[in-house]
């Protein structure tokens, strides 16, 4: 068995250090006006409804923003500052903010700090890192949305031991300006296998022991469904067990990425049915990429299935 100096990157354990009550305060923010869209279109559920609007390229925010009202979503997610007034304009949140970057040149090479492969686990990002984070927390916090995404960045031939430690690190020095605003940075957890070849946080157990590590209910996990039934599956034993460490959930049909519908393998209403029961109260984000036509249609479809 593993001690804590030697671990594997499959040997972590589970903690339970945080409260469902500090998720939950932390989570709970929502517009007034999403809520009275949500009200009219009938959503009852204590789930609220979010979108990642990368998913819909052909669609503009603003037709993404007016559709959405009829079916009670309540959140466009992963965007900049810039399109902040647009979702102000429909009454819409954003749940989920996007990660801020810059490219920079490092050892002769130039690196888009911030992105997904070039993130908190490498000390020599963490200037660039740090200014580049206090700026969107503050555009975030005028705004009045409450999480900004973060990442670890890829292995690139580091251990995962010497990552997790870099990268708390990190964090900890934007964890005084998160708190100062009221926003929770999550890291989001992605695949290795199939969509983000050599990406370190690609296991909840790993990112569950950065949160031990970082030790503040202002950082936590995006828990991305989509990417971790591809590494690891027991999708809703993990919601049970480490609930307390996820801050929001991201949706995908597995395999393919797309439509959330039984033309793949998860069971979502059953799995919602356990975020639920956890007294999450946050946003559900449909990230999956629709292959049929009518797009909008398979997101009116998903919200519906994340209903329950």
């Amino acid at each position: 068995m593993d001690t804590p100096s030697t671990f594997s990157r499959r040997s972590f354990v589970t903690g339970s250090t945080a409260t469902i009550a500090a998720v939950a305060a932390s989570m709970n923010h929502r517009l007034s006006l999403a809520d009275e869209a949500a009200k009219a279109a009938g959503v009852t559920t204590k789930i609220n409804h979010s979108v990642c609007k990368w998913c819909y390229k052909g669609v503009s925010l603003e037709e993404l923003c007016i559709a959405g009202k009829e079916f009670g979503l309540q959140s466009i997610e992963l965007l900049d500052p810039a399109d902040f007034p647009m979702l102000k304009k429909h009454g819409y949140d954003c749940a989920m903010v996007n990660y801020p970057s810059t490219e920079v040149e490092i050892g002769g090479k130039k690196k888009k700090i911030g992105s997904i492969p070039h993130g908190f686990n490498r000390l020599e990002h963490h200037d660039t890192l740090v200014e580049l984070y206090e700026a969107q927390l503050k555009a975030a916090a005028e705004a009045g949305f409450k999480q900004v995404i973060c990442f670890s960045g890829n292995r690139d031939g580091m251990d995962d031991e010497e990552g997790l430690k870099n990268c708390a690190v990190g964090l900890k020095k934007i964890m005084p300006a998160a708190e100062k605003h009221g926003i929770t940075i999550s890291m989001e957890l992605l695949n290795s296998k199939v969509n983000h070849a050599d990406y370190m946080c690609d296991l909840s157990s790993w990112g569950a022991a950065l949160c031990d590590e970082v030790g503040s209910d202002h950082f936590k996990l995006l828990y991305d469904i989509y990417h971790m039934q591809i590494m690891e599956g027991d999708i809703i034993a993990t919601i049970r067990d480490r609930h307390q460490y996820f801050s929001h959930y991201h949706t995908g049909g597995v395999p393919g990425r797309n439509e959330i519908d039984d033309t793949q393998e998860l069971n979502y209403p059953a799995i919602v049915k356990a975020i639920e029961a956890t007294g999450f109260n946050g946003y559900i984000g449909q990230e999956f990429i629709p292959k049929r036509e009518d797009k909008i249609a398979s997101l009116k479809q998903g919200v519906e299935i994340c209903t329950v």
